[in-house]
C-alpha cells in the first residue's frame, strides 16, 4: 500500500486520481490546493470525494500535506508546480509529475531541482496507450520522403495549454525522426505546406477529456493512429501505474512513462 499526497485534490484530475489510488488500495495522507481556494480546511469527506477525513490544506503548508506520504502526485499548473516541485524534492519525497504548459525554462529548472535529489515521473501523458503511440511514432521514419505527417489535438474548452504536451511530446519525435525543422500551428490564407513543416493543430470543444490523431499521407494512401481518452481516469490509472513502478527505484533520476511501462 503507498501513501499518496495529491496536489489539485478538489479538482477534476485530482479527485480521479483519488479514486483510482483507493481502488487501488493505497491510501491519502495529504491533499493540497492553491492559496485562496474555498476547498482549503475542508476534509475530502466533506466534500464527497472519498470516505477519508483528510484535509486539504494550501500550497504554503505543502510540507505538512507531505509528512507521511511516499509519492507526489500532480496535474495542477505551471505556476503551482515552480513553487512546490523544489520543496518536495527537499524533503526526499518521490514524484508524479503531470502538469504540461511548462517554458522551456521552467523544465529546466524543475529537472535542476528534483535532478540527483529524488526519483520522479515527468510525462505529458500518462495514459498507457498514448506512450505506446509515442513509441510507434518512432517507427514511421521507415514511410519515403514523399510522405507527409501532421497532428491534430482536441481537448475540452477548459484546458489553458496548447497545443497540448501531448502533442508536443509526438511532434518532437516525429520532427528528430523525419528531419522537419519548423512546425505551423493552422494556416490562413495563401499558405502551401513547405517540405520542412510539421503541421499540429489544437482545437478546444465541449468536455473532450483529449484525442490525438496523427496523420501520415503519401501521394496514394494515408495512415491515420487516433487515440481517444473516454474519460481522465486513464490519465489517473498510469499516473497510479507510475507512483506503484515509482515506489520501487532508488536511483534520483527523472524517468518517464517508458520506464515504467518497460518500453
Amino acid at each position: 500500500m503507498l501513501k499518496l499526497c495529491v496536489a489539485g485534490a478538489a479538482g477534476r484530475m485530482g479527485n480521479a486520481v483519488i479514486q483510482e489510488a483507493l481502488a487501488k488500495g493505497h491510501q491519502i495522507t495529504g491533499a493540497v490546493e492553491a492559496q485562496g481556494n474555498p476547498c482549503v480546511g475542508k476534509t475530502l469527506r466533506e466534500l464527497g470525494i472519498c470516505g477519508s477525513d483528510v484535509r486539504i490544506v494550501s500550497a504554503d503548508n505543502l510540507a505538512d500535506a507531505l509528512r507521511e506520504a511516499d509519492v507526489y502526485v500532480t496535474f495542477t499548473t505551471p505556476a503551482a508546480e515552480m513553487q512546490n516541485i523544489p520543496t518536495v524534492a527537499s524533503l526526499s519525497k518521490r514524484i508524479v509529475l503531470g502538469t504540461t504548459g511548462f517554458t522551456e525554462e521552467q523544465n529546466r529548472q524543475l529537472r535542476a531541482a528534483v535532478s540527483g535529489k529524488v526519483p520522479a515521473v515527468f510525462s505529458p501523458n500518462f495514459s498507457v496507450g498514448v506512450n505506446i503511440l509515442f513509441k510507434l511514432a518512432h517507427s514511421l521514419k521507415v514511410f519515403p520522403k514523399e510522405y507527409t505527417f501532421s497532428i491534430c489535438e482536441i481537448h475540452h474548452t477548459g484546458k489553458k495549454d496548447a497545443p497540448s504536451g501531448t502533442a508536443k511530446k509526438l511532434a518532437q519525435i516525429i520532427s528528430e525522426t523525419r528531419g522537419y525543422s519548423r512546425t505551423v500551428y493552422g494556416r490562413e490564407g495563401i499558405s502551401p505546406r513547405q517540405p520542412d513543416e510539421l503541421e499540429v493543430t489544437a482545437l478546444r470543444v465541449g468536455g473532450v477529456p483529449g484525442i490525438h490523431d496523427l496523420m501520415i499521407a503519401g501521394p496514394y494512401e494515408m495512415l491515420r493512429i487516433e487515440h481517444f481518452a473516454f474519460s481522465r481516469s486513464v490519465f489517473a490509472q498510469g499516473a497510479v501505474y507510475a507512483a506503484e513502478w515509482l515506489s520501487k527505484q532508488t536511483q534520483p533520476r527523472i524517468f518517464t512513462m517508458e520506464d515504467v511501462l518497460g518500453l
